[in-house]
Formats: structure tokens, sequence, C-alpha cells
């Protein structure tokens, strides 16, 4: 196989790349075509949905022509400038490129806006240059589709990646990029994150902005950030993106989270939440590795302790169904109306049609109680929140599963068998708007790592972050990376 450009690339984070490009020790040219190299190299791992080439070309070549003034004007404003960067192929939009929800309906709808996450980027100075797989409308924990196959977990082929957010886990991992965009509306941020051995934080509800055409995702649900392999890549690209946007209303005021990182936080009271909502069992690795972070925590001076929230969860993941399903059912019906045609069956995944033909007998009613039930799980999370800083707990009950146990392809009654593993200490964060966290701090007699989560208070990004920092110290994951093939 060819060696590849930039042997270090694989080590560095995202601001470390953007150290070497402002102090001109390398070009913004130099680290895309490392990137694209890497994508070319890893296709096996197929975390890849679209390639922007010729838009990321443009942009590293007229970077790279600059003078060491004009550099050094330009990084000052953007403190990722030239550092090469993937979209999700999922909710979001770069002008003039597809984003196709992992649905072959969308195949080619090309989008005529930049969505407000995507200036935030570019404003940061980030070159993006691809979009990420995920399952079709983000619906399972897996992330495979019709339209493009399986994405692999580069610690072991024969895995799931997680989702929905597996590729831009997957593509992180396998050293393609440092840190890419991810978005979690049940835990798809946290639990590709878990699966694949990184830092995956779900910011709270309104913090990032979802805009500019839709305001708030699935009801509240849905939430935008980063996966990343360094805490203080996380910190900083959040604190880039967070704030208000206009129409915004929901979200908590922004903070210096890079500021966070600067000394540990003070001892934290932490509830230890072992125990299934659902009252199924947990595997023994996953509690293997909230437990062993619950010790870490300790060893720095954190208090731990066994409690939970006691919160209706029946209710909250049935409300949950009826979000998800409205959701992607006005996503459906606006494209319908841009293409001039209704939707066919056979552009979709059988358990997503399913669901939209569900979605159409729904009622406003049922909408609006299921946000009800959201705000309540909120109200309920609050108040436990208030005699404890943070919920640590597994981030899911069994460890990554094969590739097709969670495909939306199959029987339904099969796919629920096997998805209630992947959420219950997941989505409630979703339904309550609280931020949460999977830390990478656990591998199992396999091999595979699994990680560990911690939810906090709204608007507590500081503190999650702080605490990441403090654990990344002790325990450091950064070398800890899959063995691969160029």
């Amino acid at each position: 196989m060819p060696t590849l450009s930039l042997p270090e690339y694989e080590g560095l984070d995202a601001i470390g790349l953007a150290t070497l490009i402002r102090t001109g020790q390398i070009t913004p040219l130099e680290a895309l075509t490392a990137a694209q190299e890497r994508a070319n190299a890893r296709t096996d791992i197929n975390s890849i949905a679209l390639r922007h080439d010729d838009m990321a070309l443009g942009v590293a070549q007229k970077m790279s022509a600059l003078s060491a003034s004009e550099r050094a004007s330009q990084t000052e404003q953007a403190p990722l400038w030239g550092v090469p960067f993937a979209l999700k192929d999922l909710g979001i939009a770069l002008k003039g490129t597809i984003t196709t929800q992992g649905c072959a309906f969308f195949k080619d709808a090309v989008a005529d806006h930049d969505s407000t996450l995507v200036q935030r980027y570019q404003a940061a100075g980030l070159n993006i240059f691809a979009k990420t797989t995920s399952p079709e409308f983000g619906q399972t924990a897996t992330t495979e589709s019709r339209l493009f196959g399986l994405t692999r977990n580069p610690w072991n082929l024969a895995m799931s990646a997680g989702g929905s957010s597996g590729g831009a886990a997957a593509a992180v991992a396998a050293g393609i990029l440092p840190v890419a965009h991810a978005s979690d509306g049940g835990g798809s941020i946290r639990i590709p994150a878990s699966h694949c051995g990184l830092l995956g934080l779900k910011p709270s509800r309104g913090l990032v902005p979802m805009g500019p055409k839709m305001l708030e995702g699935w009801l509240g649900l849905s939430a935008q950030n980063v996966i990343s392999r360094s805490v203080r890549d996380t910190a900083l690209l959040l604190q880039r993106t967070q704030g208000p946007e206009a129409g915004g209303r929901t979200g908590p005021q922004a903070g210096d989270l890079m500021a966070a990182l600067a000394q540990p936080p003070k001892p934290l009271r932490i509830a230890l939440m072992l125990q299934n909502p659902f009252g199924a069992p947990v595997h023994p690795d996953c509690l293997d590795a909230a437990q062993a972070a619950a010790r870490c925590c300790e060893s720095l001076g954190h208090h731990v302790e066994i409690a939970a929230p006691q919160l209706a969860i029946g209710d909250m993941f049935a409300s949950m169904g009826v979000a998800t399903a409205v959701g992607m059912l006005t996503t459906v019906k606006l494209r319908e109306q841009a293409m001039g045609r209704a939707a066919r069956e056979d552009e979709f995944e059988p358990l997503n049609w399913r669901s939209l033909q569900l979605a159409r007998g729904f009622s406003a009613e049922q909408a609006f109680m299921a946000r009800l039930v959201f705000d309540q799980a909120a109200r309920t999370l609050d108040l436990f929140l208030a005699d404890f800083d943070l919920i640590l707990s597994p981030v899911t009950s069994a460890p990554a599963p094969v590739l097709g146990a969670m495909s939306l392809d199959q029987p339904y009654e099969d796919f629920v068998q096997v998805a209630m593993t992947a959420s219950p200490f997941t989505a409630m964060f979703n339904m309550s708007g609280h931020p949460a966290m999977s830390v990478p701090l656990h591998w199992n007699a396999q091999g595979m790592p699994i990680g560990a989560q911690f939810a906090g208070r709204f608007g507590g990004e500081a503190t999650l972050l702080a605490l990441a920092a403090q654990l990344e110290q002790a325990a450091p994951w950064k070398d800890r990376r899959p063995l691969l093939r160029n």
C-alpha cells in the first residue's frame, strides 16, 4: 500500500493540526490531502457518504496561497483555519451540495442555503470536504442503509459503529478526521462515540442552532455538535457554534467553555445509575465501564453514590415514537412539495415506511401531549439534579452489536428486541433537554471500547467538559486507536 502523507496527521487533534497550519509548518492543502488520502485508503470502513472534493480543494488552494501575514490575520479570527472537516449526511445543509438523509427519496436533494451551524463552522475556519454516513433519517442506533450500505466499526469490522452518527465516529476513529459533525436525537452522538472509543457530547436543547428553516428538531429531541478524540476540540467547536440564531427561543446562556478546561472542577456529587430504566438486564461490560468511571471519579476526589431519578419511562418512550415519526413525516412532506410528487414505498427502508404510515394517523393532541411528557421529564430531572451535580450511567445496555442486528430492513418485532438495548440510558436526556456525554474510559476483554455516560444540569456543559478534561488527564485515551491498514 502507498505511504500516506503527513504521517503525524492521525496523532493530531484539530487544534494541533490548526497550530501546524497557523505556524506555517504545513499548508491547508497538505492537511486536506492527508484527510482525502485516508478517506481513499479506508473505504472498507465505509464512513463517507458524499465527497465535496472540488469545493474543498478550491478553499484549500486559496488558503494556501496567502502570505504569512495574511495567514496570521485569518487564523487569529478563525482558530481552526484550514482544518479538514465533514458534516453528517442528515439534517444539515451546505449550499450547492446534496444531503440525502440516508434515503433514496432525497438522493438528489441539493441545498439552496447553508445551515446556521455550517456558517459557524466555516467562520471557525473548517474546510468541509465530505459528508459522513447515517442510517435513513437517523432512525436506528447503527449506521446501515440501503442507499450507502454498512458502516463498519474500525475496532472490529464485523461490528456496528453505532448510530446514527456512526459515519462521523468511524471516520474519526479511523484517523480520517480529528473531529466531525454529529447529531443526537436519542443517543446518536453518544452511542457511536461509545462504540468507537471517542468523546461525544450532546449539548443542552437550543444551545447549538438547528436552523434556519427548522429551528427545533423532533419536538426538541435533536441536538447537534461533534464527535472528537480530544476534550479541547469538543470544547472549542461547541464554544464557536453555541448561542442563539434569529428566531431561536429555547437555549441556555452561552458560556466560556475553553476556560472550563483550565482547572479541575470542584468536588462533584455524582449519582451512579446502573439499573436499566426498563428493568431489563445490562450487559456486564457496560456495567464495568460505568463502574470503572465511578472509581476514576472517586480517585479524583468526587463523591459517587447509587441513585436514580424516578421517571415515567414508558410514557416517555411512547411520546418519543410520536415525535420522531411526525418529524420524519414533516421532512418527507416538505420534500414532496419540492419535487411535486408523492414519495414511493420503494424509496424508503421498510421500518421507516411503516413509521410514516403510523405518523399520518397521529393527531395534533398526541404531538402536544408528547412535548408535555418531555417537559415533565425535564422537571423531574431538574429536581433530581438539585441534589447531584451529574448522573453517571452506562451509555448503552449492551456492547456494539454485529452489523445487521439493528437494520431498518427487517421485521419490526426483531428490530425492537435489539433496538431496546441501545438507548434506555441516552434518550431520556434528549427528551428532557439536558446535556450528556460519552467518555472513553473502558475497553472490554475483546478489545472493544465501551463508554461511560455523564449527564448534567441544563446549560451545564462547562461542568461536563471540566470533568472530561480531568478524566482525559487521569486516564488518557488519545493514543488508544484501532490497528488499520493504510
